[in-house]
């Protein structure tokens, strides 16, 4: 084969895989709406109501680290907060406890049930790990997911007997190593339930890490290439799934956009790159239930990630409420959309 024509072919293979390559990068990032870049309006009174309790929550949670690995005395003593603070709720709080090295640990979850005859509804799952690195008090890895739940908890319970679809807010165990992407892990075994069962789960959400953003230029980081899409300043919430979660992904922050003013980017990323399902939306995946988390990218922007000084200090609970507030609207959506 004569050079120019070696030459040629080698051109328009490079010309083709780039363009593979381009198409590729946009199925990924391609996200309805757009992300709110305007200054953020005042916080409402029930904003910062909403801010100063779910302070209280990380602010207990994070007082010591919670885990099996060196401190099962406070992972239990939050399970008994959570619980103390759902029941004065008026929910009748369900406790799945198992065993592990030596340890008795539990999730806890309320229902929601839907309107009274419809027994065969779908779930839709919001859940939040309350165990945290061993080592760190987890005050934003998840005291901040946790104190969303349960406020979203308190402002949901309106729904209970009035729409078509099932809510089952879940507080998930040992989401942590060593049990992390294991049969141990709490989410694991609550989907493994809800499969056993044979709920229909139309949709799950996972809080994780959801308190910190930076305005600076290069606080944002990305597993590669993801960064030639996304913004480097670390001042969103994203929503994240593996690609077969799209939908659910596209239909989520296209209604966190469409009510709520605050910056957030999305994606469907194939789940070998790094930071993709670590969190408990994993879990929901192996069951084949669509599945998606929200977050603040942890380990990509907080520096304090799995340290001793993950502290209540570090986390901007105004920005915290704004998002919990911006889900809230969106499951509603979501529930009433579901038959």
């Amino acid at each position: 084969m004569k050079r120019p024509l070696v030459l040629a072919l080698a051109a328009a293979a490079l010309i083709a895989a780039a363009g593979a390559s381009w198409l590729a990068v946009r199925w990924v990032t391609d996200v309805p709406g757009q992300s709110c870049r305007a200054p953020l309006p005042p916080a409402t009174p029930d904003e910062t109501t909403l801010a100063e309790r779910l302070a209280g929550h990380v602010r207990f949670l994070a007082a010591q680290e919670r885990n099996v690995s060196r401190n099962p005395s406070h992972l239990d003593e939050a399970a008994r907060y959570i619980e103390r603070t759902l029941a004065q709720m008026g929910y009748e709080v369900e406790s799945q406890a198992y065993a592990v090295d030596g340890h008795t640990v539990r999730n806890l979850g309320i229902a929601l049930a839907p309107t009274p005859g419809r027994d065969g509804a779908p779930t839709l799952v919001v859940g939040a790990h309350y165990d945290s690195y061993p080592g760190s008090p987890g005050a934003n890895d998840n005291g901040t997911g946790t104190a969303a739940l349960i406020e979203l908890a308190r402002s949901l319970a309106d729904l209970r007997g009035r729409t078509p679809a099932r809510l089952r807010l879940a507080f998930f165990t040992n989401e942590e190593p060593p049990y992390f992407q294991t049969p141990d892990m709490g989410s694991f075994r609550f989907a493994s339930s809800l499969a056993e069962r044979r709920e229909r789960v139309a949709a799950m959400y996972s809080l994780e890490t959801l308190g910190f953003f930076s305005d600076r230029a290069g606080s944002q980081r990305y597993p590669f290439p993801l960064g030639l899409a996304y913004p480097s300043q670390g001042d969103f919430v994203a929503f994240v799934s593996m690609t077969g979660s799209r939908r659910l992904m596209q239909e989520s922050i296209k209604a966190f956009r469409a009510k709520t003013a605050f910056p957030s980017e999305g994606g469907a990323v194939p789940g070998f790159l790094p930071g993709i399902d670590w969190s408990d939306h994993w879990s929901f995946e192996q069951f084949d239930y669509p599945a998606i988390m929200i977050t603040d990218t942890a380990y990509f922007r907080y520096p304090h990630y799995h340290t001793a000084q993950d502290t209540p200090d570090k986390v901007d609970f105004d920005k915290l409420a704004r998002i919990v507030g911006g889900v809230e609207r969106m499951i509603r959506e979501k529930v009433a959309s579901l038959r």
